[in-house]
């Protein structure tokens, strides 16, 4: 019997090796050197502090920054441990709602948020990415249309034009991947960050 493990239990040993130590350690040392960016996770930092990530999204809640796609990434609740709270852009928790289009805690979520942009900006129509989350609750980007429809609100909290906010979109919108990929986007975090800039 140990005569026809020996060789099988060999053969785990050294196909753990390569796949379960060489290989991983080969890749990231490649990407490493390839996209060191990339495989640090796509860091921004500001004055030597790290202040977010291209493919994480933010809360921004302020009437003075633009706001990303909804989120409900959950997180513990600081009142007992044991339950979960919606936290969102909880990147240790990235994942959809899982609640599915006839849920009523689903339909109640996106009816509020729907009421609450048409008070902000009435009469335009709001962009379907204001009021849906992703897959992941972790969206860095919103549409083009999404990123114009907040432009009243942004401009009148900054007292800036809105004209001088749509030229902002417009530069910081980003193309289709190879011109077919996804669609047009905007980066939240590079959007707001740009804001700031013009502000100083």
């Amino acid at each position: 019997m140990l005569k026809q493990l020996r060789p099988a239990l060999v053969m785990i040993v050294i196909f753990t090796a390569i796949t379960g130590l060489a290989y991983p350690l080969a890749m990231t040392g490649i990407s490493g050197m390839l996209f060191p960016k990339q495989a640090e996770g796509s860091l921004i930092v500001e004055n030597g502090t790290v202040i977010g990530s291209e493919l994480i999204g933010q809360n921004f809640a302020s009437e003075k920054y633009f706001h990303g796609r909804p989120s409900v990434t959950l997180g513990p609740d600081p009142a007992d441990p044991s339950k979960s709270v919606v936290v969102p852009y909880n990147a240790a928790n990235s994942m959809g709602s899982n609640l599915g289009p006839a849920n009523p805690a689903l339909i109640e979520r996106v009816k509020t948020d729907l009421e609450k942009l048409k008070a902000e900006n009435p009469g335009q129509p709001v962009p379907i990415d204001l009021v849906t989350t992703t897959g992941s609750g972790l969206d860095p980007d919103i549409s083009p249309e999404g990123a114009l429809f907040q432009l009243p609100r942004v401009a009148k909290a900054r007292g800036v034009p809105e004209d001088k906010l749509r030229d902002l979109v417009s530069d910081l919108t980003q193309a289709p991947i190879l011109g077919i990929l996804g669609e047009p986007r905007v980066n939240v975090l590079a959007l707001n960050r740009a804001l700031d800039a013009m502000a100083k």
